[in-house]
């Protein structure tokens, strides 16, 4: 799907909410942009310079709808696309609303959502982890390669519901359909989580499980491939927001290592992440941002070696608001890893590391607009 189409559906979006009083739709989006110097990756763990797009927020553009219907009662629909900024490219080719395409009800009793879309751990992440400050392209490594879900997992064919405020307390269910045929728990998914909020304090958790699509050679399809669970918490105290979060990650079905030496963390049967940090606000227009994210990783030998890895994360950065839909930031970040090699700190887990343990530093300057 070429730029043309999708600026061809904008026109259409748009027309269609003239012609129907009863109906808002909304084009919205974000690019994000920043040149970024990483200072060991690939097997010679050289420096590099690179321009890179969604390392503090992903770029995309969305879509989104809703049609009063009477009594309370909405029809809604949101479809968003991810791209990258610096090449125009989609984030992932071949599917073209790969952040979210849901269709739903609203109403009194709360939101119903069907489509592909992500679980309450997303919501967790972006209230109580460094997700919210630093993004999730500069996180998602040290954060157990993403598995932990709070940078934004999504599942396809998925019912969602999401209760409205009582108290101060709202709670989601999520439901994915594996789609197999003769089998209801093949490929299945399933999600609860809940969070309280009054005032400047927030409290909130959330657990998600996933099976097996189809038979491997170690398991069967229906067989729990993934758990993981967050539980998460922030405070504001005078211009200071202080978080913090703790995710435990299982990988049931993952197999033995056999080898001895260092390996990735992606090999591992389970991790806990902490993620602590603080976003001070000089004034309206000024942040200062910091935060910490310790993986302890566990891992399964069939021989001789480490059974337990590490890696640690630093991050500080500023962000300077031009105004509410443009901000400039400036982000240094350093990764040490212990009896793992080294994930590297942006994009998934390996895609831009050393290749050993080595420590590796990024750092980035960027400017992010949305619209």
């Amino acid at each position: 799907m070429n730029k043309n189409t999708l600026a061809l559906l904008a026109c259409t979006f748009a027309a269609s909410a003239v012609h129907a009083q009863d109906t808002s739709v909304t084009v919205y989006g974000v690019i994000d942009m920043s040149l970024a110097y990483t200072s060991a990756m690939g097997a010679d763990n050289r420096s590099r310079m690179s321009l890179d797009s969604g390392d503090q927020m992903a770029s995309r553009i969305g879509f989104r709808g809703k049609e009063d219907l009477g009594g309370g009662l909405s029809a809604i629909f949101q479809l968003e696309n991810g791209f990258d900024a610096d090449s125009g490219a989609m984030a992932t080719p071949g599917t073209l609303f790969d952040r979210k395409s849901v269709l739903g009800l609203n109403g009194p009793w709360g939101t119903l959502t069907a489509g592909r879309q992500t679980d309450m751990l997303e919501d967790i992440g972006t209230r109580y982890t460094s997700f919210q400050i630093f993004g999730g392209g500069g996180m998602r490594a040290a954060h157990f390669n993403g598995q932990d879900r709070i940078t934004g997992g999504r599942t396809s064919n998925s019912l969602r519901f999401d209760s409205p405020a009582y108290g101060g307390f709202t709670t989601s269910l999520f439901y994915g359909m594996g789609e197999v045929a003769g089998s209801q728990s093949a490929g299945r998914a399933l999600g609860i989580g809940g969070n309280y909020a009054n005032g400047g304090f927030g409290l909130g958790a959330a657990y998600y499980q996933s099976a097996l699509a189809t038979d491997t050679t170690v398991a069967h399809a229906g067989d729990t491939a993934l758990k993981t669970f967050t539980i998460g918490a922030s405070v504001q105290a005078g211009p200071a927001k202080l978080f913090g979060a703790w995710s435990q990650t299982r990988l049931p079905l993952q197999t033995a290592i056999a080898t001895t030496g260092l390996t990735s963390l992606t090999n591992a049967t389970r991790a806990n992440v902490i993620d602590l940090g603080v976003d001070y606000a000089l004034d309206s227009r000024l942040h200062l941002l910091g935060s910490a994210i310790h993986d302890r990783i566990d891992l399964a030998r069939a021989t001789t070696g480490a059974t337990r890895g590490h890696t640690t994360q630093f991050n500080l950065g500023v962000d300077y608001l031009f105004s509410r839909r443009t901000d400039v930031y400036l982000v240094a970040s350093r990764q040490q890893a212990s009896e793992v090699i080294n994930p590297g700190i942006i994009g998934a887990a390996y895609s831009s590391a050393p290749g050993d343990d080595r420590s590796q530093t990024v750092l980035r300057a960027g400017l992010r607009h949305r619209f």
